[in-house]
Parts: structure tokens; sequence; C-alpha cells
């Protein structure tokens, strides 16, 4: 074990004896990219790099070895860390660092990489921005030279491993979720009889139908609810991810507060369990189903299940599905606009209507085989979360000397 110190730096904690703690400036310099005109770029042969995490581009006005970049200003991304090579270019949205003589250029990256450069995002005028000035002067760790190469190449080698195998989990997460996707749309489309005869539904988003199925007026299936809010009507939230719940609730399961209605409440809307609700995001997922009575935004639409016709979960999953998302969006300029999704939209699809036991035949299916593949899902994401936690804590670890590198 070798010798540690302490570094007097609270992020770094103890480093080897032979390390010393500098600032960031010591490490590299900093510019701003600019933007360029494509004749510009063409006529200097730069080279447009994207990166995978919402970098457009990144630039030099001249070859060098390499740089490594910062996400500047790209929202969320600010703060995100990238690594290149050769002529290229960049815009006024990253910045460019210049490592050093002292400095290895992977090892600046990593030990960028650790420092966890979102949290130096300020917000001017509505817009998030990496705070370069306040990055510049932080403390920071420096091995000699040749010990920062030993810790780049390593740290190389283990990360493309580790990348490598989240990448694979992430494609089998997707093609999971497509096979949830087209289980969901054949289920409730053409139902669970793979031999029955079909007939043409006479509409386009749902195609072939079973031939003893009707498809019908929405508005014979679904009245629409337009009675105000009660006195004692617990406030709701509309959420793709749990439905129409109450909002305390909301905010336990997600460990966050959320805008409260404090006035104008008597424009409010009455919402009964059972009742399906045409949301703002209803183009985007569908719509959604409330398990409670309450009060919600006068913004959205209640929609009443026509009991003798209608078995709640299998439309549950119907109105959920791709199939019927593209229907509900081909009713609209909704993206181009900005217009709120209304009940003359929804009433616009008509929708397929087998026989309540066959509604609950499907819906019991499908409530017995999504789980399942959720389970598979969740099982995979957890994995990738902890890859990269631990790709986090390598990264941290051998980059301020807590792991020796033989």
């Amino acid at each position: 074990m070798r010798e540690m110190k302490d570094s007097g730096v609270e992020w770094i904690g103890e480093i080897p004896e032979q390390w010393q703690v500098c600032t960031v400036k010591n490490l590299c310099s900093m510019e701003a990219g600019k933007s360029l005109s494509a004749d510009s770029i063409r006529e200097e042969g730069l080279f447009p790099v994207y990166g995978g995490n919402g970098v457009r581009g990144f630039y030099s006005d001249y070859n060098c070895d390499g740089a490594v970049i910062l996400v500047g200003r790209q929202g969320a991304l600010c703060g995100n860390v990238h690594i290149t090579y050769g002529r290229i270019w960049a815009t006024e949205h990253a910045v460019i660092t210049r490592n050093y003589s002292i400095t290895d250029l992977k090892y600046l990256y990593y030990l960028l990489t650790a420092m966890e450069l979102n949290q130096y995002v300020t917000t001017v005028a509505a817009q998030p921005g990496l705070a370069v000035g306040t990055i510049k002067t932080k403390k920071t760790v420096l091995p000699p030279i040749i010990e920062q190469k030993k810790i780049g190449k390593y740290l190389n080698g283990v990360c493309v491993k580790i990348y490598s195998i989240i990448k694979k989990q992430q494609t089998i997460i997707e093609k999971l979720k497509e096979y949830k996707s087209s289980i969901i749309n054949e289920a409730v489309t053409k139902g669970l009889n793979r031999n029955v005869k079909v007939k043409k539904s006479g509409y386009r988003w749902i195609e072939d139908i079973p031939e003893h199925w009707e498809m019908i007026y929405a508005k014979k299936l679904f009245a629409q609810r337009k009675d105000r809010a009660y006195d004692t009507d617990e406030q709701l939230t509309s959420s793709q991810k749990y439905g129409i719940i109450s909002q305390k609730t909301f905010m336990e399961l997600e460990g966050r507060q959320v805008m409260q209605v404090l006035k104008g409440e008597e424009i409010l809307k009455h919402v009964e369990k059972g009742d399906f609700v045409i949301s703002m995001r209803s183009f985007q997922g569908g719509l959604e189903y409330s398990k409670v009575t309450g009060k919600i935004s006068s913004a959205y639409v209640m929609l009443i299940p026509n009991q003798g016709f209608v078995y709640d979960n299998y439309y549950k999953w119907l109105f959920k599905s791709k199939k019927y998302i593209s229907a509900l969006q081909g009713t609209s300029n909704l993206i181009r606009d900005g217009q709120a999704l209304r009940f003359s939209n929804f009433i616009q699809v008509y929708l397929p209507n087998p026989s309540i036991a066959e509604q609950k035949d499907i819906a019991d299916y499908l409530d017995k085989k999504c789980p399942k593949i959720d389970e598979a899902i969740s099982k995979r994401i957890s994995l990738v979360n902890k890859l990269i936690e631990y790709k986090k804590s390598l990264i941290y670890e051998v980059v301020t000397g807590k792991r020796e590198l033989q």
C-alpha cells in the first residue's frame, strides 16, 4: 500500500503522497467553440464530430493531437464531457480544453468526468450554461505524467468493456419493449385466436379485424363527463407512468413536489374512478385511466365508459397501444400547432368492440403477460444503472489515486 495524504479538498479526499493538488486552469486552457458556415467547414477541411450525448460538433483551427470537449449550452446535457482527436470543429455550445504538457489527454478526460461538471451549470436569461470561470478555479489533483498515462490507458480499456456490456443490455431492453408493444398491438386489434377468420375493418389504423368483431363510433362507447369539481374532491395528477392518481400519492412515489392549484379551483373538473382521461400528453402516450375520484385540470377531458359495451381493462390496453396512439395523432396537427387534444379528436377514431367476454380474456392475458416482460426490462435497467454507477465509482477512485494500478 502506498502512502496517502489528505488533499485538503472535500471532493478529492486522500491522495497518494507524491501527487499534487492544483486548479483546473493549471492543467488545461479552455475556449468556447464558434459558429462556422458550411462553406468554411468544407474549405478548411474541418471534420464535424457528432457525439452520442447531444453535442453537435467540435472545432479546431489547426491539427491537434486531441481535445477534451465540454457541453457548454445544451440544456440537461450541460457539463457532459467528450474526448476527440484530429482536425475538427465545434459550435459555440461547446467548450474546448487544451491539455498542457504536464497533463495527459486521456487522464484529463477522465478527471473532468469524475468532477461531475453539471453541478456548475448556471442559468442566464433562461438559458442553462456551464460556468467555465468557476470550473477553472476548482481544486483538482495532478499525478506524475507517467501515472497519468497509465491511468488513462487502464480506464480506456475497462470503460470500453463496461460500455460494451451496457450497450448490449440497452439493445435487449429496446427489443423487449418492442416485443411488449407488438404483443399489445396484436392482442387488442386481432384478439387471441390466431386461427379466426378476419375481415377488413374499413379503417387504416387497425386494418383487418376478426370477422365477428365490429368497429363502433367512439361516442357510443364513451360519453363526455362535464361535471365541475366538487368541494370534497382531492387534487389529482395525470401521469403516463401511473395513470390518474392523487397528487399526494404522485409526490410520494416520485419523491418530489409538483405545481399545486392555489387559484382558479372553480374551473377544475370532476373525475370519477373508472373514467378515462384525455390529457395534454395523450397524443404521445395514449389515454389515462383514473383509479380514484377527484378533481383535475380543466384542460383535460373525462370519458365515461358505457358499461354495457366496455370492459375497462381491455380499453386501458387499447388506448396505450402504438396503433391507437398513431390513429389519435392523425386526428390533428397537435405537434405543429400545440393545440389541446379534444373530445372531437377522440371520437374521430372508430374503436373495435369485441364481446365483453372476449375483452376480458384479452385484458387478462395482457395483465399476466406484460408484467413479466416489465420485470425482465426492470432487471436489465437495474443492471445498466449498477454498471453506470460502478464505472463512475471506478473512474473517481482511479483518477484520485485511491485505487492503485499494478
